[in-house]
């Protein structure tokens, strides 16, 4: 695959601001497929949702078991010739429960092992610190003079709420 020379044409602290510059350029008849939208500094947020006890370690567990077993058990249950429908989902209901009881065993055992190390549940994102626009180098300055005009106000503006306020940087780094 050909990578094309890109450059930055726009650097912004929200995706939504990213978002607006890309929909205007649309607008404008740009040829947006040369233009891509780029998080930069990513970093890792972990974002505790409260404690794991025995019975949140299960609850997870059976969760995590019951999707998988009910999908075996369906599988199963459709190679069956004489009745498939009803034998597909007589088993997967059996696949769910068993999914679901071993799921809950095998999150006990887990949580039990780890001793306390790791007793709470959260949720991990990544998040970039900011996002650039970035568009081929042949492109690249058409792209950068339609975008003065949306941050002078002069252009068309769009309905993705981000504020007139962050003005884009253009830059000359090549992605």
């Amino acid at each position: 695959m050909n990578e094309q020379a890109r450059r930055t044409i726009a650097s912004y602290a929200t995706y939504q601001e990213a978002e607006r510059a890309v929909d205007h350029l649309s607008d404008q008849g740009f040829p947006v497929e040369r233009v891509a939208i780029i998080g930069q500094d990513l970093r890792l947020v972990e974002q505790v949702t409260g404690r794991m006890g025995n019975g949140g370690a299960a609850l997870h567990g059976a969760a995590s078991g019951a999707l998988p077993g009910a999908l075996i058990g369906w599988i199963f249950g459709v190679l069956n010739w004489l009745n498939p429908v009803v034998s597909g989902l007589l088993l997967a209901l059996y696949g769910l429960i068993f999914g679901a009881l071993v799921g809950a065993l095998l999150g006990l055992l887990v949580h039990a092992a780890q001793r306390g190390r790791r007793d709470f549940a959260s949720v991990s994102s990544m998040q970039p610190s900011r996002y650039e626009v970035v568009a081929d180098e042949a492109v690249a300055d058409e792209a950068v003079r339609l975008l003065a005009a949306l941050s002078s106000g002069t252009g068309t503006s769009t309905s993705s709420g981000a504020s007139k306020s962050s003005v884009p940087r253009s830059g000359s780094t090549a992605t």
